[in-house]
């Protein structure tokens, strides 16, 4: 067995490669999640109304020095979805103005979007990125040419959930800038997974999960707000703000951090899931490409289909690879079920994928296993 599994709490006889979905946590930060909670436990109005804001505070450092940002341009959420649906709800546009989306994004998400813009009358549209993706030119030109005067927001994903693939975005962000055109970026994949610093990217909006590939407990994700932005960004959920408890001198971080009673520990365990991702997962980064970037060849020869992408540029320590027309319906239960391997089967753009991704507790005996089961079904 991996070593590197034995940091973890996944079960042991398990083949766990869907972390992209459900990212495992290890042991060490999930202690520290439960530290805190029985820290709020023990007193728990001490600790909601006098200790909660400067673990918080804490948190929103490391994590903006991570991110390469300012502390007083990260809010917390539990998830990606609520963060982009808070910023949605805040958008002042008029009927017949546009939203350009690609048509790689996830699913909750685009279904967030067109409620929203069937609300308001705003159109969603969709820029189709040519597959397999051959070059940051070819998706620029994919992207751009469907930005029109009536284009309003641009939102896309940094990694994409579905195809698994790793967009070229800051060149697509500068020109829609110059247009005058919101930027809105989907990184639920991206924190741990590739290097990200939100400064130099310079889009408006960004949010990103830490209970990914940061290996954070479930709950702990972020939303980057521009400055110039944060005066007309207001909660869906309003509470006491400035009227609280909470020191911090930004009414726009006071509106957004106390929202009623909840449990926030997820959240301060940030410090320690940094120090756990520099110590255990960064120097891992590379190997992980590695292996996904042999997979492909391996998915290619078993499934006998063709990648989504050429070159290595557009892929990380994710890949989705078509399934062949003949596969059945009930792959994902035949791996579980026979093989004890969690693997995500889905359906995108009518066409069946697999999507493989590689953690440090993965190595190749793992991909091995995948494709021996594989062969067996097919």
């Amino acid at each position: 067995m991996n070593e590197n599994k034995k940091l973890f709490l996944l079960e042991e006889d398990i083949t766990y490669l869907n972390h992209g979905s459900f990212g495992a946590c290890p042991k060490v930060i999930f202690e520290d999640y439960q530290n805190w909670q029985i820290r709020l436990e023990k007193q728990p109005v001490q600790f909601l109304t006098e200790e909660l804001y400067s673990a918080l505070k804490k948190s929103r450092e490391s994590l903006s020095l991570f991110l390469g940002c300012d502390q007083d341009e990260v809010l917390f959420f539990q998830n990606p979805t609520t963060a982009i649906s808070n910023i949605i709800y805040n958008l002042d546009l008029n009927p017949g103005d546009e939203v350009l989306m690609t048509d790689h994004e996830y699913g909750a998400l685009v279904r967030a979007w067109n409620e929203w813009g069937k609300k308001v009358k705003v159109h969603i549209k969709y820029a189709n990125v040519t597959l397999p993706l051959k070059s940051k030119d070819k998706f620029f030109e994919d992207i751009s040419s469907k930005i029109s005067s009536k284009t309003k927001v641009l939102f896309l994903s940094h990694i994409t959930s579905p195809t698994g693939l790793v967009f070229p975005i800051k060149d697509i962000i500068d020109f829609a800038k110059e247009r005058k055109i919101i930027t809105i970026v989907d990184g639920a994949h991206v924190p741990g997974h590739i290097d990200l610093h939100l400064h130099s990217l310079d889009c408006d909006f960004y949010t990103g999960a830490i209970h990914k590939w940061m290996c954070g407990p479930k709950g702990v994700s972020f939303l980057f707000v521009k400055k110039e932005h944060q005066k007309w960004i207001k909660p869906i959920i309003y509470s006491w703000g400035k009227d609280g408890d909470d020191p911090e001198r930004s009414e726009f971080l006071q509106d957004f951090q106390w929202q009623g009673t909840r449990d926030m520990s997820a959240f301060l365990t940030i410090p320690e899931v940094i120090n756990f991702f520099k110590i255990n997962i960064e120097s891992f980064q590379g190997h992980s490409k590695k292996l996904i970037l042999n997979s492909r060849e391996q998915f290619q020869r078993v499934l006998g289909t063709h990648p989504i992408s050429k070159g290595d540029d557009f892929l990380g320590q994710m890949i989705s690879f078509p399934l062949p027309k003949s596969i059945d319906g009930n792959l994902k239960d035949l791996l579980w079920e026979n093989h004890n391997i969690e693997i995500p089967i889905f359906e995108w753009n009518k066409e069946k994928f697999i999507r493989l991704s590689i953690h440090i507790y993965n190595d190749q005996k793992d991909i091995d296993s995948l494709m021996n089961a594989l062969r067996s079904i097919i």
